[in-house]
């Protein structure tokens, strides 16, 4: 009866938050509903001396939403699952050198940077905080959130070469950027770690490796199952036993959940829907997913602005957090910028690309909900509150300007001679 309450009142106000935005704010889904949610968030804390019943009922129904659980063990499989079923092959074979080394080089780039750039930054504001738990931060804000960038960039009218360098490294950049933070955070936490080249070797390559050969396997079952029956309904089961069933067999086997939901999903989006199967049951199936991706993404961005209620003293770190947002973007920048000058890619990369594939690399849920699983005495309300300022500006601000900026702009890309 909780789970009821709890998701009653979320689709409530999804549904009131959506329809206000869409009357009258006119914003992208996401960025309405979170902005609102925040106002919201606001609002109580503002009155909650008038009416304290009505504060703290909502601070604890919001605080015993484990965000964390919600994200990372349900709602991500079902957004990266939808994000990656519409996805094609073609389309990721013919940027896969750029992704593959945006997802894996530039995060652990960007990680040393940020980490090492905050670690000397703090202790300006009488902050002083240990290297690893820097680096731990710089691990959890640095990849790009399959989540934000997926539901604004499908929106903001990017050219589909640049649209697909940015929502493949954030679709593929997870299992490297988990096995990263979690190695640190337990390094953080005086754990015996062992930091052998061979150990984290095999570390990324059962999250990463293990956790997208079994999305394989699991969408080329399901895909052959629906090219038996050709039923719309039936097909959409499949589809749902696939992303909850594939989660369960990741998650007892210690691998990459959000590798085994792209990795599924691209199976049955380009060979399971695509082939031997009926227009109607495709177009049933793309309906039935989008319907899924924009109540997710609705739900998980009014959650988003409502975690505002729950850190304490956010105010304390305005300053901190606005200079970190600084100095994400510009780790962000090197850890583009340099592997495009070190790395003979196909496609040139000049300022201007850089400057989008920078600007279009949007942080979202993913680092809220890495940053909730600090643990307390390791500065988890500091780096909480720098995360949620990084999350909001790029959420509201780059977000909104992403598409702007492509449109500004002439074609930045050419070929390059090979």
């Amino acid at each position: 009866m909780e789970l009821y309450y709890s998701f009653s009142v979320l689709i409530v106000l999804t549904a009131i938050f959506s329809y206000v935005n869409e009357r009258f704010l006119k914003l992208p889904p996401t960025i309405g509903i979170m902005l609102m949610a925040m106002v919201v968030s606001v609002a109580l804390v503002i009155t909650g001396n008038i009416f304290p019943n009505l504060f703290d009922s909502f601070s604890r129904f919001i605080a015993n939403l484990d965000f964390t659980e919600i994200l990372m063990g349900a709602m991500l499989n079902f957004l990266l699952f939808a994000g990656a079923i519409h996805v094609r092959l073609k389309d990721l074979r013919e940027q896969r050198a750029p992704i593959i080394v945006f997802s894996t080089i530039s995060v652990i780039i960007s990680t040393l940077l940020v980490g090492a750039l905050t670690y000397f930054l703090l202790p300006f504001f009488r902050l002083n905080v240990p290297l690893i738990q820097c680096l731990v931060f710089g691990a959890l804000i640095s990849p790009t959130d399959p989540i934000a960038v997926l539901g604004i960039l499908k929106k903001a009218g990017v050219r589909k070469s640049l649209e697909t360098k940015v929502a493949g490294e954030s679709l593929f950049n997870d299992g490297v950027a988990v096995v990263v933070f979690v190695v640190l955070l337990q390094l953080a936490q005086g754990s015996d770690v062992d930091l052998s080249f061979g150990n984290i070797s095999w570390l990324l390559i059962k999250e990463a490796l293990g956790g997208f050969g079994m999305g394989l396997l699991i969408g080329y079952v399901g895909s052959k199952a629906m090219q038996k029956i050709d039923s719309a309904n039936v097909s959409a089961l499949i589809t749902l036993a696939v992303v909850m069933g594939g989660y369960l067999v990741a998650r007892a086997m210690h691998i990459s959940g959000p590798l085994t939901m792209v990795a599924a999903g691209l199976v049955v989006g380009n060979f399971g829907k695509a082939t031997r199967i009926s227009v109607n049951t495709r177009d049933y199936l793309d309906k039935f997913w989008e319907l899924i991706d924009e109540i997710m993404n609705a739900i998980l961005f009014l959650i988003i602005g409502f975690e505002l209620l729950l850190i304490p003293h956010i105010m304390n770190y305005w300053l901190v957090g606005i200079i970190s947002i600084a100095v994400v973007l510009f780790a962000r920048f090197i850890s583009i910028w340099v592997p495009t000058l070190l790395i003979p890619f196909d496609t040139k990369f000049d300022r201007r690309t850089i400057t989008i594939l920078v600007w279009g690399g949007l942080r979202g849920g993913v680092s809220v909900a890495l940053a909730l699983s600090i643990d307390e005495d390791l500065n988890k309300n500091l780096f909480l509150s720098i995360t949620y300022f990084i999350v909001v500006f790029s959420v509201m601000v780059q977000g909104l300007t992403v598409g702007k900026l492509t449109q500004m702009k002439k074609p930045l890309e050419t070929s390059a001679a090979r």
